[in-house]
């Protein structure tokens, strides 16, 4: 597929000039490969019926005969099918491009070119595929780097082979050092310390997760060690001159971080957030997905301080008429790309208003001032909502009868059916998250944890936490892969503390820790445990990956499982 559409790249150049361009190598170097095409090229071929395509292949194919035949003779099949993408560049004379020629290709009508280490790549089939939706357009005609220093999730390896796929050709060398003379500073230079302990999924933007075996240690999650889910740089906000704007109201507020804490009754909150691809990796394992591979440590929780969101937009005149009008609430964060845009998110008016919605707009995590990883001075928590809700560095707030019109919101962060691919997937089919679903994981002992047969018996730990408010009342343990199955005891307080009343009707916001001790059976040599929770709707949690499977990797909510092996003394 690589230099097939290499090829193709190739017969949108018109009469090149040869010698300047030095296409022949390339040619031929695509004829070496055509003869071993998988089925996937072929039903690309065949989608490739316009006149110029067909006669250009008729052409190369006449061409290099004897190229295809000196390869058959010498039986390279093997030897061909390991040539690396790197390889296959050192090899191929591909064509010299100016800036400027890359600059005219900035559209899908011309193409839509960039650059990259040097490199000339036409992305122009690759932008309807894009996950970041349309954004990659705004690299169209230029550099590559400076929008992957921003969106440094891009620097993974299968993402670097996705791009060789396009490469046509390579920027003249004094375009390119005037390419290098230009120092591209990074926008993440001034992000905060994190602790060490955390297992980190991405660096730019930062996503980390603590270890498991310490999550589940306090019911309340320490904020150096609670999960970090970052979309763009952290921003720096002065707090003496941060402004929080209300909109789509009748009347026009702004607030100052000062009259958060003195206009507005303070109200805490103990909330767990979870990210939607939290136990990601579990999807990966039945088939891979795009995005972090997040383990089960995507979710931790806190006691959050600050103003109700509804005491602020009533005093900002909402009222019954605008309930008539309005059906969410946007939020916009302080944290922008390099274009400027910020990352947004909406919830439903109902949930904002709601006395019992207990949403914030949190100034303190934990009884401190928030850390600037989550959120400071100000962010939304939205207590029973999926973690992309609860927008961070918060300095909008629009009420609207519309969706915020964020690709996070709109493109992103929605489940499908497992049969739904990138080629069919339509995200405007699909609703965006909002509650997530009942979650249990087990947090120790790990999966292919030892225990020594003289302990007798194992103790399994865990959390379980249900959106929407509602309350997990029960978690089943199993040591033997699901055939029986014991009650865990339940928490929801620290160690020694006496345990929390129950919350009321809807408004189970926190998770539960969970704890079970069990003789070890005489006879076994490895243990599979596994938990599943139950709410207060009776909603349990599905026993198996692969029927909830879905490309983004999200809501994986499935029983999870760990074997422990047994030694012998």
């Amino acid at each position: 597929m690589l230099l097939l559409r290499r090829c193709h790249s190739l017969t949108r150049f018109g009469h090149l000039n040869t010698q300047r361009h030095q296409v022949a190598p390339a040619v031929a170097s695509c004829a070496v490969r055509l003869w071993s095409s998988s089925s996937e090229d072929q039903r690309w071929y065949q989608r490739a019926h316009r006149p110029s395509w067909r006669h250009a292949l008729a052409g190369l194919l006449a061409g290099t005969g004897a190229v295809l035949v000196y390869g058959l003779h010498h039986h390279k099949a093997e030897q061909e099918d390991t040539i690396t993408v790197q390889t296959l560049e050192k090899t191929s004379a591909l064509p010299i491009f100016s800036q400027e020629e890359v600059t005219s290709h900035r559209s899908l009508e011309d193409g839509v070119w960039v650059t990259y280490k040097g490199g000339v790549y036409d992305i122009t089939e690759f932008v309807a595929m894009h996950p970041g939706g349309d954004k990659i357009l705004l690299a169209a005609g230029g550099a590559l780097e400076p929008f992957w220093a921003l969106y440094a999730v891009h620097n993974q390896e299968h993402v670097l082979e996705m791009l060789s796929e396009y490469k046509v050709g390579e920027l003249r060398a004094e375009d390119l050092k005037k390419q290098q003379a230009v120092q591209t500073l990074d926008p993440y230079s001034s992000d905060p310390e994190r602790h060490p302990v955390l297992r980190v999924n991405n660096l730019k933007p930062f996503n980390a997760e603590p270890p498991p075996e310490i999550l589940s240690d306090s019911f309340i999650t320490p904020s150096a060690i609670f999960f970090k889910r970052n979309h763009l740089p952290v921003p720096r906000v002065d707090p003496a001159s941060y402004q929080l704007h209300v909109e789509g109201l009748p009347g026009v507020l702004t607030l100052s971080l000062e009259d958060l804490k003195t206009r507005f009754p303070k109200h805490t909150v103990t909330a767990t957030l979870q990210c939607a691809g939290n136990r990601r990796s579990e999807m990966n394992q039945v088939k891979q997905v795009k995005g972090l591979n997040w383990g089960i440590a995507a979710i931790s929780n806190a006691t959050w301080g600050g103003a109700r969101l509804r005491d602020v937009l009533l005093a900002a005149g909402y009222g019954p008429e605008v309930a008539q009008r309005a059906f969410h609430v946007q939020f916009e964060g302080l944290d922008k790309d390099i274009t400027g845009t910020t990352y947004g998110a909406s919830i439903p008016l109902n949930k904002a208003v709601s006395e019992e919605g207990d949403v914030l707009l949190a100034y303190e995590m934990n009884g401190e001032d928030l850390p600037a990883d989550h959120g400071y001075p100000v962010r939304v928590v939205v207590p029973g909502t999926v973690g992309a809700r609860n927008v961070k560095w918060l300095g909008k707030i629009i009420v609207s009868a519309e969706e915020s019109s964020s690709h996070w919101q709109q493109n992103d962060y929605k489940g499908f059916s497992p049969g739904t691919d990138w080629d069919t997937v339509d995200f405007k089919s699909a609703p965006a998250i909002q509650e997530l679903p009942i979650q249990s994981a087990i947090t120790t002992p790990a999966d292919g944890a030892v225990v020594n047969r003289s302990l007798e018996e194992v103790t399994v730990k865990g959390y379980a936490w249900s959106g929407g408010g509602r309350e997990v009342v029960r978690v089943d343990v199993s040591m033997d892969g699901g055939k029986t199955w014991q009650v865990a005891q339940l928490r929801s307080s620290e160690k020694g503390q006496a345990p929390e009343p129950s919350p009321p009707p809807g408004r189970a916001w926190a998770w539960k820790l969970w704890e079970l001790t069990a003789p070890l059976p005489p006879e076994a040599q490895e243990l599979e445990i596994v938990c599943k929770a139950v709410d207060n709707s009776y909603n349990m949690q599905p026993d198996t990956v692969p029927p909830i499977w879905n490309l983004r990797g999200v809501l994986s909510n499935a029983w999870h499982r760990v074997k422990v092996n047994i030694r012998e003394d």
